[in-house]
């Protein structure tokens, strides 16, 4: 587990590139998102976790890509887990869960105080996933789902 630097933007790309086609997404190609992770991975609000198979130097199979805003609401940064992808063969090997533990981790020394994830309502595995390590949907007791408003620009 290790930090990607802007030297990884293509992997980190290709890797999201393939994140999007697997679930039939659409998605720029894999040397466009190369491309804005060069100036992304540059950025103190963005962080990208890599998960390489082996030994050191070895390709990643796995990423987990966060965003830090700011809030009014605490002193610390909100911390949103933008995209966490293992490879499909490499699931089920805690790989997902120490990427997300080593996100949680660097996300706490921040000072974040919360932590995001948008999950699709019907991707019940992925789901489950998270509610496992303590995330919960909605605020409990609440008798409401949070929706979630988009406009593209």
């Amino acid at each position: 587990m290790r930090r990607a630097t802007t030297a990884d933007a293509s992997l980190v790309g290709r890797l999201l590139f393939d994140f999007n086609t697997e679930f039939e997404s659409v998605t720029p190609s894999a040397e466009e998102l190369g491309s804005r992770f060069g100036t992304l991975l540059g950025r103190e609000d963005v962080l990208v976790l890599l998960a390489e198979e082996g030994a050191s130097g070895a390709p990643a199979v796995a990423f987990a890509y966060l965003t830090f805003r700011p809030t009014p609401y605490g002193d610390g940064p909100i911390a949103q887990l933008e995209e966490l992808y293992v490879r499909p063969e490499l699931r089920d090997h805690g790989i997902g869960t120490d990427l997300l533990a080593a996100a949680l981790a660097d996300s706490m020394q921040r000072g974040a105080i919360e932590m995001y994830i948008n999950v699709d309502e019907v991707d019940v595995d992925t789901r489950r996933f998270y509610e496992r390590h303590g995330f919960v949907n909605i605020e409990p007791g609440a008798d409401y789902r949070m929706l979630f408003y988009m406009r593209e620009l």
